[in-house]
């Protein structure tokens, strides 16, 4: 953080937010900390005690799971969330949401979290901000495009969050896909009215929600502007990690931050134990690289992990197989599917059923077995650095070791840093983890996370 920071913003925290999901919440973490503003990410609604060790901290972050839960799940858990971080007194409280906006009515529903959120501040409008060209998402005329392997697609036609198991995208227009989920006024400012600054901000006692387009460097900055700048009182916001990366090219451009975003690198470690819940096939083709790059791969058998009766024996099957792995000096990777044609998720429901299991029960099963592999083996095994793949396994995981929050140590794949644990328990504190959403990360990421980062082809 630069002098002039210090001087031009004000006292305390600028920033709090709320993850739908862990990868998420590690994203948004990755975007404040890279241009220089220090933050906190913690596990649960951060106390006075654990803040008071982070003195220097400027934006303060609470990871959650509710991209995967009911409206009912928001009513409930959702005002005490928000409370707890605008008690803080940032000026901006997020909800921070997945930059490919997969949501539903039903389940993990951005429009519920805006109605329960927007009561927190005292803002008369709810900036939006989705898109993040570090991440290849584009929004343009209020629609959402992403880019996978150089090509882009209209999200309604991308391969993976088109085909999602549970929230799959079939409208491009934000616009139109919120308006499913709440019934407050949405309204777009276009990039057109970016790039010529005539921008008219209409607000409204009903707190309308205001769509901001992003699709290069230009329209970032721009955004960042309009949301700092008429932040008024406090303002609450459903935004991807676009928020952070639009607030920080504004502030780099009025010379707040270092004009340069950067991250410490990572050094290399010899073994690795990574657990996969991801369905995506970004992930599988990662996986597969596992597999033919000297990684012990397992599969998680999904009938008997569901199944009350046989769910210990294949916990524990597993569990030595990578305490083994990891005694030789193998990285081993346990896996729950292999992309989305994967017998695993296309018979999904059947497997549940014959567990006794809805699918959502079933999917957090699946989530909460995986954590209790990973902390077996880590009670087991000799191990530094470890990854998680999958939005909801990340959550499951990462809160049943004993982890009070998070911060960044380095950089790996843009969204998915290293992150380095703090804990009471001995044992945790300063375990190095990588919570990497499905689309996240190239096809050696695996590997590149053992090296300590991407290395230079021979």
């Amino acid at each position: 953080m630069t002098q002039a920071s210090k001087a031009a913003w004000p006292d305390g925290l600028l920033l709090t937010y709320y993850g739908d999901d862990f990868t998420g919440s590690t994203d948004s973490m990755e975007a404040m900390t890279a241009a220089g503003v220090p933050t906190l990410l913690c596990l649960d609604a951060p106390t006075p005690e654990l803040l008071a060790r982070f003195p220097d901290v400027r934006c303060v972050g609470l990871a959650g799971s509710s991209r995967g839960r009911s409206p009912q799940w928001m009513d409930d858990e959702l005002p005490r969330a928000f409370s707890s971080l605008a008690a803080l007194g940032a000026p901006i409280l997020q909800y921070k949401v997945c930059s490919t906006f997969d949501s539903s009515p039903q389940t993990g529903s951005i429009g519920r979290a805006i109605d329960i959120g927007v009561a927190h501040m005292r803002g008369n409008w709810s900036p939006m901000i989705v898109g993040a060209p570090r991440l290849k998402r584009y929004q343009a005329f209020g629609n959402l495009f992403a880019a996978v392997d150089g090509e882009g697609y209209r999200i309604d036609r991308h391969p993976t969050m088109s085909r999602h198991p549970v929230t799959p995208m079939n409208e491009a227009d934000l616009r139109v896909h919120l308006r499913r989920q709440t019934e407050r006024d949405i309204r777009l400012i276009d990039f057109v009215q970016l790039k010529s600054g005539d921008v008219r901000l209409e607000t409204g006692e009903d707190t309308p929600v205001v769509m901001i387009d992003v699709l290069d460097e230009e329209t970032l900055a721009a955004a960042g502007k309009l949301v700092w700048e008429a932040r008024g009182e406090g303002v609450f916001t459903a935004s991807s990690s676009g928020l952070q990366y639009a607030l920080a090219a504004h502030w780099r451009a009025n010379g707040l931050v270092p004009q340069t975003p950067s991250l410490p690198k990572a050094s290399s470690v010899d073994v690795i134990a990574a657990v996969s819940g991801s369905c995506s096939p970004v992930t599988a083709a990662q996986i597969r690289w596992a597999r033919d790059n000297g990684f012990r791969v397992e599969r998680l058998d999904l009938p008997r992990a569901l199944d009350a009766s046989s769910r210990e024996a294949e916990t524990e099957r597993v569990v030595e197989i990578a305490a083994r792995a990891v005694a030789q000096g193998i990285s081993p990777l346990v896996f729950s599917a292999e992309g989305p044609d994967d017998p695993a998720v296309t018979g999904f429901d059947g497997i549940a059923a014959n567990a006794g299991l809805n699918r959502a029960e079933a999917a957090r099963r699946v989530g909460e077995t995986l954590a209790e592999v990973m902390r077996r083996l880590l009670d087991r095994a000799p191990l530094r650095r470890v990854v998680v793949a999958g939005g909801d396994s990340s959550g499951e995981v990462a809160s049943k070791l004993g982890i009070a929050a998070l911060s960044v140590a380095a950089g790996m794949a843009p969204g998915s840093p290293l992150c380095r644990a703090w804990s009471d328990d001995p044992a945790r504190d300063g375990l190095e983890i990588v919570l990497k959403g499905g689309q996240i990360g190239g096809v050696s990421f695996f590997g590149e996370v053992r090296a300590g980062g991407p290395q230079a082809a021979p």
